[in-house]
């Protein structure tokens, strides 16, 4: 049994419960507080606007989320702290940093030109996992980490080390953002060669594209993978993720599966609602549609309830436990 940061305080890995790993409280791009005509950031309108796209998802058995929001994406911590206590849904915050083409690296790339910028990231990560992100006293329950398409920039490859560094030492998970379904393998090969425990990394956004050879050169590295844009969509339709995601169990990968959505309640900057052609492309994108629409689907082609609760369940908990 592992010892779990929440936004609330510690939590045992068994009391976790159905846990979606890769969600967000809001979404937010670099720059858009520079907007002159963006929504002013009203932290309890937003709040009661989460707690109520959370309902749903927890008369589903929704226990637990982890909002994967690295440091740069407009991470609240307070926010976060505030939608778990209404919602009583365990909230486990990032420390972490985006992908080189839509993060914020100027200032650490800045410092590169003198400095060891990979053991100061490391040591962010240090700091707000043992100490706490701010002076919230708020600690870090996973490290998020990401990279571009078809490709690992010098300034993401710091990132990784620094990240597989840290979870060495603190034995916090990594979860993973990859860029349009590409360079899963390649993640996991930099973080296990920087003394990455792969029982403690899942490789996320894996179902960017359908290639199953793909799914099995990243699973093969003995890391967890997560097919957690569900209802996203508009750049990949879930037929093909479902079908993936069949494939996968019946070879014997249910242990190594985790689903989940990359869903915001609220989006931050000029329109608080997404235009009608979007939400067209993304009908069924909530934090509730992997278990109205994906769960349904997979029994019926087959999959036990035993597998269900295996990837719900079981597979976050043996993630934040390193099993």
């Amino acid at each position: 049994m592992a010892m779990i940061n929440t936004v609330l305080g510690p939590v045992s890995s068994d009391e976790l419960g159905v846990t979606l790993m890769h969600e967000h409280i809001v979404s937010a791009q670099p720059g858009w507080e520079c907007d002159a005509l963006a929504v002013p950031y009203d932290r309890e309108a937003i709040a009661k606007v989460c707690v109520e796209a959370l309902e749903e998802a927890k008369a589903y058995g929704v226990k637990s989320l982890v909002d994967a929001a690295p440091n740069d994406l407009h991470r609240d911590v307070a926010l976060d702290k505030m939608v778990s206590e209404r919602s009583g849904i365990n909230i486990i915050c990032a420390t972490g940093l985006y992908h080189e083409a839509g993060g914020k690296p100027s200032y650490l790339n800045f410092r590169s030109r003198i400095f060891d910028t990979t053991t100061e990231i490391y040591e962010t990560f240090m700091k707000e996992i043992t100490q706490g992100i701010g002076d919230t006293e708020v600690k870090a329950g996973v490290i998020k980490v990401a990279t571009g398409d078809r490709q690992i920039s010098v300034y993401e490859e710091r990132v990784l080390r620094a990240a597989a560094r840290a979870q060495r030492e603190s034995g916090v998970p990594i979860i993973t953002h990859t860029e349009a379904g590409t360079m899963g393998p390649e993640q996991a090969d930099l973080l296990i060669s920087e003394g990455a425990d792969p029982k403690r990394i899942m490789i996320g956004h894996i179902g960017g594209n359908a290639n199953l050879q793909y799914h099995t050169s990243v699973l093969e590295k003995g890391v967890y993978i997560a097919f957690d844009q569900l209802g996203v969509e508009a750049f990949f339709p879930d037929t093909l993720r479902k079908a993936c995601i069949i494939g996968l169990i019946g070879v014997g990968y249910a242990n190594r599966i985790m689903l989940s959505h990359d869903h915001s309640a609220y989006r931050l900057g000029r329109s608080t609602e997404w235009p009608d052609f979007v939400r067209a492309l993304m009908p069924n994108w909530s934090y509730a549609h992997v278990f109205k629409n994906i769960i349904p689907a997979l029994k019926q082609a087959g999959v036990s309830d035993e597998k269900v609760n295996t990837m719900m369940v079981e597979n976050p908990r043996r993630l934040f436990a390193g099993e």
